[in-house]
């Protein structure tokens, strides 16, 4: 007698509401359209910079006793984005909100995720603020390294884009047949054999490229001890020294002469390591050449580069918005995910498995 339509209980009994963190307008696509999918309505929220810089979040309306879900897209300005996102979630926490589940397709610092040198683990720090913020939950996509969900006192979904980047290959790539799965560097090869075992198809590795070699003559490690002290080690005793790596000449381990090449990688941000590639694959005899990647972070002047580069297609998610990156380079392409995230709010909101999103997924994938 008091509630006509059964979406407006499910709004009034319980309730989903969901909420986007972010003041910038082209970072609230995703939430809409994750929005639209599950035929809600975005919650009403206020946030914005004030003239000192400061962030401020202010919710307009009841979230009492609900399931919250606060999505938020990573802008040019990661660590507002990061302040959006924790006062957001506070301010439901001290608002009495059932649950708050945090949407971050790509989760902020997952680079920093070891230890190097006198630096620290940044994204354990990150994390650590969202737990204490009182996320209870968090929804991700591809994280950087898996260990990170460890860093988390607070179940962690990490889901996984893949199976989109291949419905595009099998959809969008007519000759895809004759191509190979290309890991630019064999760190990322584990990746590169997960899409080639999905799609019949064979892999390379490129060997030795140049890297970015870290000088470690400045950090002190290598200055002598003002004092010899005998007494902790025996005179005669020395610490074996580890023998520095020596990079080989680049090397393609598998053959790519007349075939299509896909690079697969799970971040592209700075271009220059995957425009090496693209020239080395050219050069190999490769026809084509794609990049598939999970997060477009393409940073700085990463469009123009690809732009003047031998790369045919760059293929990410929208899981960063990188609309006035597509206007600079027409060979950027964009694969939809929200479709996975609205399942994934709908399943956990109603209690159901979210084992289902992980089937054929294995440990290493």
């Amino acid at each position: 007698a008091f509630c006509r339509n059964p979406r407006d209980m499910n709004h009034t009994k319980g309730g989903l509401v969901i909420f986007t963190a972010n003041s910038h307008p082209s970072s609230r696509e995703l939430g809409k359209r994750i929005a639209e999918r599950l035929g809600v309505e975005l919650g009403k929220v206020q946030v914005y910079q004030e003239a000192n810089r400061e962030t401020r979040v202010q919710i307009q309306e009841s979230v009492r006793g609900k399931d919250v879900f606060v999505i938020q897209t990573m802008s040019k300005d990661v660590n507002t984005t990061i302040m959006e996102m924790l006062i957001m979630v506070y301010a439901c926490r001290t608002s009495c909100a059932k649950s708050i589940t945090g949407v971050l397709p790509y989760f902020p610092y997952s680079k920093q995720c070891k230890m190097r040198k006198r630096g620290s683990i940044v994204s354990k720090l990150v994390a650590s603020m969202m737990c204490k913020a009182g996320l209870t939950h968090l929804i991700t996509m591809d994280l950087h390294q898996k260990e990170i969900q460890g860093f988390f006192n607070i179940p962690v979904d990490n889901l996984r884009a893949s199976p989109f980047l291949l419905q595009y290959i099998q959809e969008e790539i007519p000759d895809y047949r004759n191509a190979v799965i290309v890991a630019k560097s064999p760190a990322s090869a584990k990746r590169a054999q997960s899409f080639a075992e999905r799609l019949r198809l064979g892999i390379a590795v490129i060997h030795g490229e140049a890297q970015d070699a870290e000088s470690d003559q400045v950090d002190g490690r290598h200055s002598p001890p003002t004092v010899k002290t005998t007494g902790a080690i025996h005179p005669s005793m020395e610490i074996p020294l580890l023998i520095p790596k020596e990079k080989p000449p680049i090397t393609v381990v598998g053959d790519v002469g007349g075939r299509i090449a896909i690079i697969v990688d799970d971040i592209i941000d700075d271009v220059d390591s995957f425009v090496a590639a693209a020239e080395t694959l050219k050069e190999r005899g490769a026809y084509k050449i794609f990049v598939m990647a999970t997060h477009g972070l393409l940073s700085s002047e990463a469009p123009r580069f690809i732009e003047e580069s031998a790369i045919d297609e760059v293929v990410v998610t929208n899981t960063i918005p990188h609309e006035l990156q597509k206007l600079q380079c027409p060979k950027i392409k964009t694969v939809d995910i929200s479709m996975i995230l609205s399942e994934a709010i709908r399943r956990i909101h109603n209690g159901e498995s979210m084992s289902y999103l992980f089937r054929n997924i294995g440990v290493d994938d």
